[in-house]
């Protein structure tokens, strides 16, 4: 078997530990569905997503109206209600309060509640959405990179994104890991999530 000379041993290695960690650098970020639904009227006037904890997860179902959607998160049942501000759920103790969303007019609306965490430097790839999503970070620090710029969000922070069909990459972008709340009011006709670049 041919001997491979030591200097193209050290440029291999080299290059392969270079691979690694920029591969190690910049992991995905791991995204969970936790619970969606349809409907096909939206509240009227200027919506926000209300978080709210509940005691159990039965009492937070119990209590979700025609726009609630009830899930566990982080070992806390929580119940995300699309509506006007300031309202409140019997049972519910509210967290905080995400708004005004841009508006969006479809047909028929996917209401969808995902669950974002990762190590420092995780992200996600550049994509859209048809509609609104918004953001409530547990822990960590999460980044939103969209063609306006790249707005952070702190752990305890609400934050509403971008509009529908707008370019955007999210990251993990704090010194510990991100574990983030992610709410969608998206147009239900067509694909949940489209992949996209920056211009």
């Amino acid at each position: 078997m041919p001997r491979i000379p030591s200097g193209v041993i050290a440029v291999l290695t080299s290059v392969s530990c270079l691979w690694l960690s920029s591969a190690i650098a910049q992991p995905a970020l791991v995204v969970k569905p936790l619970a969606e639904k349809k409907v096909t009227e939206l509240p009227a006037g200027q919506l926000y997503w209300r978080i709210e904890h509940f005691p159990t997860l039965a009492a937070a179902q119990a209590a979700a109206g025609a726009t609630g959607l009830a899930a566990e998160s982080d070992g806390k049942a929580w119940l995300f209600t699309l509506g006007a501000a300031g309202g409140s759920s019997a049972g519910g103790s509210k967290v905080a309060e995400v708004g005004p969303l841009p508006q969006l007019t479809a047909m028929q609306y996917l209401l969808r509640i995902n669950e974002a965490s990762g190590p420092p430097g995780s992200i996600t790839g550049v994509h859209t959405h048809p509609g609104s999503e918004a953001f409530y970070v547990l822990a960590g620090e999460q980044s939103i990179r969209t063609p306006q710029g790249t707005l952070r969000v702190k752990a305890g922070q609400p934050e509403t994104g971008p509009g529908g069909d707008t370019p955007l990459q999210v990251s993990s972008s704090g010194s510990t890991d991100l574990h983030a709340l992610v709410m969608f009011m998206v147009d239900a006709t067509r694909p949940f999530s489209t992949p996209a670049k920056f211009q």
